[in-house]
């Protein structure tokens, strides 16, 4: 396949960015897409230009680094899947690609599509743990977990951090990623203990960021890759409002 890539260029966090068309030729539809940008790297390196400067880690869907926007949609046309896991042939030959990074206030452009998401760090570090003293692992079955509560923290738990929520979000709202780490440690035995201290931090911590508040119109959810569901915000809602009224 021979396609257009229209890609976000940034030299540095305060430098103005602009659009810029590469060729990307001969590109194999069995490729990721992360795959294909590195043999246009490649191509670039040989010319003696600048590479194209983007986030990947471990490409296979599991730690979150490769965001990117596709053609308007975070992490590409393909539901469910991070861009690591995207394939070209997803495309057709011929087509036009706008590759661009996260957009939103607390997720600032460092490098062309590399974005600073050290916010989710601080958001978690806020309160995004069990801190009470659980002494060495308990037998399996002395703490009993209705299933529904188990599969739902588990569920809750795929959150990979990768922030497509964000970056959906005409609010720029981090709730889906909060919601999921809230629920995740509510909804078992170990995060009760301080479930109202939890969120009332992490709550705090996210607004101190820049992230915008949640209008339940659900984009979060279409581009997770984790498919995460919204029922989690409904969730993170009921402990917020228990956790205020309690006052701890």
């Amino acid at each position: 396949m021979n396609l257009k890539l229209v890609i976000w260029r940034q030299s540095r966090r305060d430098a103005e960015g602009r659009f810029v068309e590469y060729a990307a030729n001969d590109v194999s539809p069995d490729m990721s897409f992360l795959e294909m940008l590195d043999v246009v790297n490649e191509g670039l390196i040989k010319k003696g230009e600048d590479p194209i400067a983007f986030d990947s880690d471990c490409r296979e869907g599991i730690c979150g680094m490769c965001g990117l926007v596709i053609n308007g949609v975070p992490h590409g046309p393909v539901r469910g899947v991070t861009v690591c896991q995207l394939h070209m042939r997803s495309f057709k030959d011929g087509d036009y690609i706008t590759i661009e990074p996260f957009r939103a206030l607390a997720f600032p452009v460092l490098k062309d599509l590399v974005i600073d998401r050290s916010a989710f760090d601080r958001i978690i570090a806020s309160g995004g743990y069990v801190s009470v003293n659980t002494s060495s692992a308990p037998e399996a079955n002395s703490l009993p977990v209705p299933r529904m509560d188990a599969e739902s923290s588990m569920d809750s738990a795929a959150c990979i951090g990768c922030g497509a929520c964000v970056a959906a979000c005409k609010n720029a709202s981090a709730h889906l990623f909060l919601s999921a780490k809230v629920s995740h440690l509510t909804l078992l035995p170990q995060g009760k203990v301080e479930r109202s201290r939890r969120v009332l931090a992490m709550v705090t911590r996210a607004d101190a960021e820049g992230f915008g508040g949640c209008s339940n119109e659900a984009e979060c959810e279409a581009v997770c890759p984790k498919s995460i569901s919204i029922s989690n915000i409904a969730r993170l809602q009921r402990e917020y409002l228990r956790a205020t009224l309690i006052g701890r």
